[in-house]
């Protein structure tokens, strides 16, 4: 049985176990929310030594750090680097978007070298290799399942309606989504239908045999504020609610992957119509960034909108690094990357069903610690202890207090104002 019958059947599997130990929550209802789709647990039958991660609804915000080669930089070894340093950084699971070199090489040195779900795109390999075709496509999704991959990204979403829905309406910039892209390319060039849309009962058949969760990928997400919210982007919500419903029944465990650029005020909405389409199928969003004009910054303005999406349900974020529309991202960039999605993903637990008390316990850690000047305590409960540690002593000036108030320090001087007061007070004399 796969694991979603597996729950509907009554039992508790390891994987569920783990997972509510991890995250404190029930593990029998953890289980309901795995059988109904509405929580995934990516965990291929083949991967030894998973640290598995929970998705979904009633738990903590996740965060997903993309990395992999590309046709101008294609080291194995970088990629490894930046893979271990993103899991060290936090990150709940990577993706390898591998489009240079051996491309089957980095994916099991990647799987090797970390213990977080790694997730991948099987078209890119089949466009790499010029098997842009149905078989192709195939072919490469389950070479990717056999060699332990946990979850993969179908842009199944993708089909003749989507081309025509954007001829109709056209975009300014069009369709950013790789795989989306190459789906689309593939479409033109054979007059067929997308073969993962086409034949989505053999995709199914695929992933149940390697427990491999699906993340339904949104080939057509916006690109750029003005392309937000059109049309096109919610027709293949629609259709991704279509698939889901579909992969549940075959007990496949289904994720959904949204936007892209979104302004601020159309992020709630974007998300509840998202959820509500799939069922309260797991939301995986890129961001959404909310502006255009912040490159170098890119990974702010994807945090700022991460932060709306995860408190209108958005379960899985995944990092944008300084470098996104400029470069590939080198192993610095990740790890700002990750850091900077963690307190996006932390700043909407703090605010959902199921997590909020979790969460406001640890930010009560760091506020004691602050409150008492104490400074291990703080370092201890900052979510990168070495990077506030090499602030606070960046200057070889060491006071019990912060050197922006030295002797002014605010917290000090109202403690000693109240401790002033209360000597003041006869009940205590």
């Amino acid at each position: 049985m796969t694991l979603m019958e597996e729950a509907s059947s009554g039992r508790v599997p390891q994987s569920i176990e783990r997972v509510a130990r991890k995250e404190g929550i029930d593990p029998a209802k953890l289980a309901r929310l795995v059988a109904a789709g509405r929580v995934v647990i990516p965990g291929n039958v083949r991967r030894e030594g998973l640290d598995p991660a929970g998705i979904g609804e009633m738990l903590a915000v996740k965060v997903n750090v993309n990395l992999g080669t590309s046709q101008n930089l294609d080291s194995a070894e970088v990629e490894v680097e930046k893979a271990l340093a993103a899991s060290e950084a936090g990150a709940d699971a990577v993706m390898d978007l591998s489009t240079g070199g051996d491309l089957d090489l980095v994916r099991k040195k990647i799987l090797a070298a970390v213990k977080v779900p790694l997730g991948t795109v099987p078209i890119y390999q089949a466009a790499v290799k010029q098997e842009l075709t149905s078989q192709g496509m195939f072919d490469a999704l389950e070479r990717h399942a056999r060699d332990g991959v946990d979850f993969v990204t179908v842009h199944a979403g993708v089909n003749k309606i989507s081309l025509e829905r954007l001829r109709q309406d056209p975009r300014l910039i069009g369709v950013v989504s790789r795989g989306g892209s190459l789906t689309m390319k593939y479409i033109a060039d054979t007059g067929e239908e997308n073969p993962y849309y086409q034949e989505f009962d053999y995709l199914l058949e695929i992933a149940r045999e390697y427990e491999l969760t699906l993340s339904l990928g949104d080939g057509l997400r916006p690109g750029c504020i003005e392309d937000a919210s059109d049309r096109a982007k919610y027709m293949e919500f629609i259709m991704l609610g279509e698939l889901v419903k579909r992969a549940r029944a075959a007990g496949v465990q289904a994720m959904v992957e949204g936007p892209g650029h979104v302004p601020a005020d159309e992020i709630e909405t974007s998300v509840r119509a998202m959820k509500h389409l799939t069922g309260g199928a797991p939301l995986y969003l890129l961001g959404p960034l909310v502006t255009d004009v912040a490159p170098g910054y890119d990974h702010i303005t994807a945090a700022m909108g991460g932060v709306i999406a995860g408190m209108a349900g958005a379960d899985f974020l995944c990092a944008t690094t300084p470098s996104e529309h400029l470069d590939l991202p080198n192993r610095e960039d990740v790890i700002e990357g990750t850091y900077v999605t963690r307190i996006a993903a932390h700043a909407a637990d703090l605010t959902r069903p199921g997590v909020r008390e979790r969460a406001r316990s640890w930010d009560l850690q760091m506020s004691r610690a602050r409150a008492a000047l104490d400074w291990d305590g703080q370092f201890q409960a900052a979510i990168n202890p070495a990077r506030a540690k090499q602030i606070r002593h960046r200057r070889g000036l060491e006071t019990d207090t912060c050197t922006m108030c030295s002797e002014l320090c605010a917290i000090r001087l109202a403690k000693e104002a109240m401790e002033k007061e209360r000597d003041k007070d006869p009940k205590r004399a």
